[in-house]
């Protein structure tokens, strides 16, 4: 049977959520049957996956039969299947090992040392399969697994019914396709306060780093080309940041390696979320650590602001009070938030708002703890962006329906801080149609420096 691995896309959510309760019902009569038929994955935590990118499908004359997941717990160098399901119809095909294979293959490729999963002991399909696959019953007691354990006991399973089994990952070789995040940021608010010396505006603006972005993949080259092996479209190579950030690294610190560069897009475009910026970060920083360069941080933020100014920001991984353009840093401590970030799928032209003549441009200077207390939340772009781009301005009024809805950056994205994951589930899963709703944790550090520690230390282990 020909079959295809894909990464799965928004549309495919509901199918998923049908495959897997076909498979549950293959447990039925197990004694773990009553635990299986109590869950379900739900809609909007498949969406959450999906957007993540953790998640791929396994097609069939363009049918999805089966699909995988992963979920990452805070463990450095582990990471979990979270769902594994292939069509009752469609097994006994290797479409499941296939999907096993290519999780395990991401896995790897991001710097993870172990893939680990929860599963039955006395199912064919469950704990032997897995054995066959290089999987090998560990001590479900361990501290490793200790979350694991909880959620199987909130979920109902038997402790004497299911095993955890873990699989060793090969170490990366040189030469192997790594896998960075380009992690998206919020402003959570801005303020233009004048204009400096050089003519730019001055601002004022706390970024805010999320756990969801884009996703770069770096693989090493020996022959100094900077190259990218996917076109494109309407992208010329010598003008993408991420390759302009690849020859400038290599310029500075004449490295005789070169590089192959592939981004994989979930940030939109004119959206105020610093997506070309965090791409050519995480060029800088991949390749600092994978052609082993040695730039310290302050060394590759000098370099960044020479991409652009929101680029250091991104390379220091850390929230910030901003100043200056934008590259004027001071890290900041705020609490842990959730947001519902929405597409209104409006592109905004930022050169058009510095132009407006109704932009507000020379604002008094806020202050840290004006930030903190609530007194500085505005941007200073929202008004323009209102008035001249109505679905930004529709979708403005929907999710101000919820609470404080703002303008990232320059837009055209907006978002909604919520004290709690649920509460950002909740609204995201009613967003009208015609907008797109992501949900994302506001996080320090970085996870393009959790993944930076991991692939050092899984290099170390290849040495």
């Amino acid at each position: 049977m020909n079959f295809e691995i894909t990464r799965a896309v928004a549309d495919h959510a509901e199918r998923l959520c049908d495959i897997e309760r076909a498979a549950v019902a293959l447990f039925r009569g197990h004694p773990a049957w009553p635990s299986y038929s109590s869950m379900a994955l739900p809609r909007e935590i498949v969406h959450e996956l999906i957007s993540r990118g953790r998640v791929w499908v396994a097609t069939v004359d363009d049918e999805v039969v089966g699909f995988v997941c992963l979920e990452t717990d805070g463990r450095p160098d582990a990471i979990g299947i979270a769902e594994i399901d292939v069509l009752p119809a469609f097994g006994g095909q290797g479409i499941g090992a296939a999907l096993l294979e290519r999780a395990c293959q991401w896995a790897r490729e991001a710097g993870f040392r172990r893939v680990d999963l929860g599963t039955l002991a006395d199912v064919p399909w469950n704990a032997p399969f897995y054995a066959k696959h290089g999987f090998v019953v560990v001590d479900k007691h361990a501290p490793g697994f200790a979350r694991a354990l909880e959620r199987d006991r909130e979920n109902g399973f038997p402790d004497h019914l299911r095993v955890f089994m873990s699989r060793d990952l090969a170490p990366l070789a040189p030469g192997d396709w790594t896998v960075w995040p380009a992690p998206a940021k919020l402003n959570l608010f801005l303020r233009i306060v004048g204009r400096l010396d050089n003519g730019y505006h001055a601002l004022q603006t706390v970024f805010r780093l999320l756990d969801w972005g884009d996703e770069v993949r770096l693989r090493v080259r020996h022959d100094g080309r900077i190259a990218r092996p996917t076109p494109v479209a309407g992208v010329p190579e010598d003008a993408d940041l991420t390759v302009r950030a690849a020859r400038l690294l290599a310029a500075e610190t004449g490295t005789a390696l070169g590089a192959d560069i592939e981004v994989f897009k979930r940030i939109p475009m004119g959206g105020g979320l610093g997506g070309g910026s965090s791409d050519a970060a995480t060029v800088l920083v991949g390749l600092n650590a994978l052609w082993k360069t040695g730039l310290d941080e302050d060394a590759l933020a000098a370099l960044a602001v020479r991409l652009g100014a929101d680029v250091p920001v991104f390379v220091r991984g850390r929230s910030a009070w901003a100043e200056g353009v934008g590259e004027q840093l001071t890290p900041i401590r705020l609490p842990r938030r959730w947001y519902v970030v929405v597409d209104p799928r409006e592109h905004v032209p930022t050169a058009a708002l510095f132009a407006a003549p109704e932009l507000t441009r020379h604002a008094p200077q806020a202050t840290i703890s004006a930030f903190v207390s609530g007194d500085s939340a505005e941007n200073a772009f929202e008004p323009v962006v209102r008035a001249r781009h109505p679905r930004v301005a529709a979708a403005l009024d929907w999710l101000g329906g919820f609470g404080r809805a703002r303008l990232s950056g320059s837009g055209g994205c907006i978002f909604l801080e919520t004290r709690t994951h649920e509460a950002a589930l909740g609204i995201a899963s009613r967003c009208p149609a015609g907008f797109v709703a992501h949900v994302a944790v506001g996080i320090d550090p970085s996870p393009l420096l959790v993944t930076r520690d991991r692939i050092d230390a899984a290099q170390g282990h290849m040495s």
